[in-house]
């Protein structure tokens, strides 16, 4: 048995098979557990190594991308989810789960600029950065190159192959911060995770489709200041084999996030 990776399934979640798949051929153990169980208690979070919220539209987006489960988590799962990511344990969100995770204030955290947590509830008003609807104004699904943040808190990601090649399929992806002294902040402390680049690793540059949603300074995913949590909008789980690759070859696989952070979370 390898690493055991909790893998939470909501209703609309539909990328979980895909993230289990993914951390399975990345050597772990992959367990997928319906919220319910983990509110029932059959089901903890101490359970697990390493947590992922995976993709798709959880409880249909209803009140906004990702904001009824960032809800769950808020109001059902703090105190756990918290001393999980306190304890040093891994957690990455896709898509969804990136939209989740930032919903909820956890990424990137309470220490950015202009963040004032209000701890009886997510709060959109208070929020330093936030995901929100694409720039086109249209659902966009289409194959995108990603670089990682070179000096990102996320030291896991040092283990990441050259580029990431992999699609984004979603409505609200476009990050965006409450002002530029928020971004600098996000780069200046190693916040910035992902960017959006061309096949030769180069800035996209605000440039439609290499930046596929108008995401503010190019950004596809951050990490939170201890670097165990990190989210991203694309997905990395699409592209573990090379045989999902449209354009042929073996590289830019996404395994090689799932092997780093499994990776991580092992040592």
């Amino acid at each position: 048995m390898g690493l055991p990776v909790l893998i939470i399934h909501a209703t609309g979640t539909n990328r979980d098979a895909e993230a289990a798949r993914a951390c399975e051929l990345a050597g772990a153990s992959p367990h997928i557990v319906h919220v319910n169980q983990l509110r029932a208690g059959t089901r903890q979070f101490s359970d697990f190594a390493m947590l992922v919220l995976p993709g798709g539209f959880s409880y249909g987006d209803a009140l906004g991308a990702g904001v009824r489960q960032a809800l769950d988590i808020h109001v059902f799962f703090h105190d756990e989810l918290t001393n999980f990511i306190e304890s040093g344990k891994p957690v990455l969100g896709i898509c969804n789960g990136f939209q989740t995770l930032v919903k909820a204030g956890l990424l990137p955290g309470p220490t950015c600029a202009d963040r004032h947590r209000d701890e009886e509830a997510p709060s959109t008003e208070r929020r330093a950065v936030t995901l929100t609807h694409n720039k086109q104004n249209r659902f966009e699904c289409r194959w995108v190159y990603l670089a990682v943040e070179q000096g990102a808190k996320a030291d896991c990601l040092a283990q990441v192959e050259g580029l990431v090649f992999c699609p984004v399929a979603h409505g609200e992806g476009n990050f965006q911060v409450s002002n530029e002294k928020t971004l600098r902040q996000l780069e200046s402390e190693g916040l910035v995770a992902f960017r959006y680049v061309d096949a030769d690793g180069l800035p996209a540059g605000g440039r439609y489709p290499l930046n596929p949603n108008g995401s503010a300074g190019d950004i596809a995913g951050i990490c939170n200041r201890a670097g165990n949590v990190i989210g991203l909008m694309p997905h990395p789980e699409d592209h573990v084999v090379p045989i999902q690759n449209p354009l042929g070859g073996n590289e830019g696989l996404g395994l090689s996030l799932f092997r780093a952070m499994i990776e991580f979370a092992s040592s």
